[in-house]
């Protein structure tokens, strides 16, 4: 088990509180495999606490850095298990809205993903005046959020898939669709500028036209040009690398090969 609390400095800041109320309410909404369990949340002597079931491996963005560009399959393992996740808080109108690399846990040994954080999430249904953003002000990971919430105003399911595709492109290529050198810049550039596509990010790194297709319509500007839902996204991608010959995709298989000198 972990027991979470508020850092000290925020423990007087009444938004920052009710996010970390809302944060442990989602936890206990959102039961699904892929997702960390909440056991407990409560306030003693003024602390509000939650308490969490342990996750092992580690924070996948750490993984990522280290070990990216990953072979597609193991991409594949890892995108469905956090489309499956997501889409369970969407089934019970929970938006994540920070959907990143620092939020997921990963087992390299078991290849388990878990996902950790609640705590900038929504109701779809939230009405206006119960909303802990104000309008004009983006909550979220600037190099992971959708455009559609750089406005500030509550966006859907489709701003998670969104996220959901930059991760892919991340673990695929080992770098992030846009280039940007500064926060101002990055935030032009979402509103802007297409994403730099996934056979044009490094110059020795090249994956299917299938895979790469699947994750540039996932980070498509309008929502209603991805797929219908993350669970969409996560087997279309999955479909792409099952169908691309081994050699090409960079798979685990051809890999081995490669060290071994197999035929």
């Amino acid at each position: 088990m972990a027991v979470k609390i508020l850092r000290e400095k925020l423990r007087q800041d009444k938004t920052a509180v009710a996010r970390f109320v809302r944060e442990a309410q989602f936890g206990t909404r959102v039961v699904h495999p892929n997702v960390v369990k909440t056991f407990e949340i409560g306030e003693a002597d003024g602390l509000h606490y939650l308490a969490i079931e342990w996750a092992a491996g580690e924070i996948l963005d750490k993984f990522a850095k280290r070990r990216a560009p990953l072979p597609p399959e193991e991409v594949v393992q890892i995108v469905l298990q956090i489309a499956d996740a997501v889409g369970a808080a969407h089934a019970v109108g929970i938006v994540h809205r920070d959907l990143k690399p620092e939020n997921l846990m990963y087992d390299p040994e078991t290849h388990e993903v878990r996902l950790l954080d609640f705590g900038i999430a929504a109701n779809t249904d939230s009405p206006a005046d119960e909303r802990l953003t104000r309008a004009g002000f983006f909550v979220g990971t600037l190099m992971y959020v959708a455009p559609e919430a750089l406005s500030g105003e509550m966006v859907g399911p489709a701003a998670d898939q969104y996220s959901l595709a930059t991760i892919a492109y991340f673990l695929l290529v080992g770098t992030l669709p846009y280039t940007a050198r500064n926060p101002r810049e990055m935030f032009t550039q979402l509103l802007s500028q297409p994403p730099v596509r996934l056979n044009k990010a490094k110059p020795n790194i090249k994956l299917s036209d299938a895979i790469e297709t699947v994750v540039m319509k996932g980070l498509s500007k309008a929502p209603g040009d991805r797929y219908a839902d993350v669970q969409s996204f996560a087997k279309a991608l999955a479909d792409a690398v099952s169908s691309t010959p081994k050699e090409s995709s960079g798979g685990f298989m051809s890999r081995m090969k490669g060290l071994f000198g197999g035929s």
